[in-house]
């Protein structure tokens, strides 16, 4: 492979510092290449999201049986893991993975090592609880992470996302003690909520935030976590509360996040600020659901809520972040291009189809529709931003 060392094997004469991936040559002025680390080869970082893109296929086609529709792979345990598949399996796999780069750390990489694997093993013949178990072991890995980020920098936005990873354990750990998937909503909820917040809070505190608005922040995302304990002890008043506090961490997002004075410029800040807003609305229409609805865990509620925050919000921020996140993780660009607003629009519109109207108005064949168009939106971002990074690769 091409990337195997970071610069050419010749010596180099010439007088300037030392490349970071050079080694001095005992007796000469020059400097030779050394090999570079294991992990950070793209070959070797792209090994640990193939099981995420695996779960992710098992998670859209676990969708389509969910909806009642033929899906290419049927399994007795496939739907009942879709959303676990879809949050830990994948989500928690691209995430992990890039704190695992950022903190540069080997032993980091066991995190979305974990992740992926867990989603391997609950798609095997193996106990579920074989499964459940690896995904707790990446959501204490991840927890680790956040640990050395601190101890590097006491900020925070790193707080607020460690609150994301103690939520991923608590529901991981809920789910191995026997509880069904559809309990661990708030936490897998808050997981998603809380890290994308965190690094809003990091980003804005560079550019508008003052110590007490950050405060602020630390507050809200305490309150949503508090939420979430709430929805799980006393879940009929738990449910609102965690509504209020959702609605409470958009209100902060959308007074102080650059997303907002970035929605006016061009380009790939632009578009990574359409997806971020869009992502924003859908919170609300998830924290307004538990408001008013309470509890729900199964049924046309219980459908908007959990879309409203797992594809609305948590997709739209993959998408908005891919062109930023994947190049630093694999080394390879990911060129921002305007039909990367196909998927995103086709996303919002599907939803708008599911949620608003077929689930508010209890007309199945929309929500059928809605979420098939839902997964078509989702291929092909994936199509779109594989095909960017080979055609960036040959540019």
């Amino acid at each position: 492979m091409g990337d195997e060392i970071e610069h050419d094997d010749r010596v180099t004469a010439s007088p300037q510092p030392a490349p970071a991936s050079a080694t001095k040559v005992s007796g000469t002025s020059g400097y030779v290449a050394r090999p570079r680390a294991p992990l950070t080869r793209t070959g070797v970082r792209l090994a640990f999201l193939i099981p995420g893109g695996i779960a992710l296929l098992a998670g859209l086609d676990a969708a389509l049986l969910l909806l009642g529709l033929p899906a290419p792979v049927t399994t007795d345990r496939l739907p009942d893991v879709h959303g676990p598949l879809m949050v830990f399996g994948f989500v928690a796999t691209v995430i992990a993975l890039e704190r695992a780069v950022a903190v540069r750390r080997w032993w980091a990489f066991a995190s979305p090592s974990a992740f992926g694997l867990g989603g391997i093993a609950l798609l095997s013949p193996a106990p579920i609880a074989v499964g459940q178990a690896l995904l707790a072991v990446g959501a204490v890995m991840l927890l680790a992470i956040y640990l050395a980020i601190w101890r590097r920098q006491a900020m925070l936005a790193a707080a607020i996302q460690a609150l994301g990873a103690f939520m991923a354990l608590a529901g991981c750990m809920l789910w191995l003690g026997g509880a069904a998937a559809s309990a661990l909503v708030p936490s897998m909820a808050a997981f998603m909520v809380l890290t994308i917040a965190g690094e809003r809070v990091e980003l804005a505190r560079l550019v508008v935030l003052s110590r007490g608005s950050e405060r602020v922040a630390f507050g809200v995302c305490c309150s949503l976590g508090a939420g979430v304990l709430a929805a799980m002890l006393w879940p009929a008043v738990g449910y609102p509360l965690l509504g209020l506090a959702l609605l409470a961490v958009v209100a902060w997002l959308a007074f102080f996040d650059v997303a907002t004075r970035l929605v006016t410029t061009h380009g790939l800040p632009r578009y990574i600020a359409m997806c971020l807003l869009a992502g924003y609305v859908w919170l609300v229409v998830a924290g307004l659901i538990w408001i008013v609805a309470g509890p729900v865990t199964s049924g046309p509620w219980y459908d908007g809520a959990v879309h409203a925050v797992f594809l609305g919000f948590t997709l739209a921020m993959i998408m908005a972040h891919a062109p930023v996140i994947f190049p630093a993780v694999l080394r390879r660009p990911l060129p921002y291009s305007p039909v990367f607003y196909v998927p995103v629009a086709l996303l919002t519109a599907s939803l708008i189809m599911r949620i608003l109207i077929g689930d508010l108005k209890q007309i199945p064949s929309l929500v059928q529709w809605g979420g098939v168009v839902n997964i078509v939106s989702v291929l092909l971002f994936v199509v779109l931003a594989v095909t960017a990074v080979v055609r960036g690769k040959q540019r």
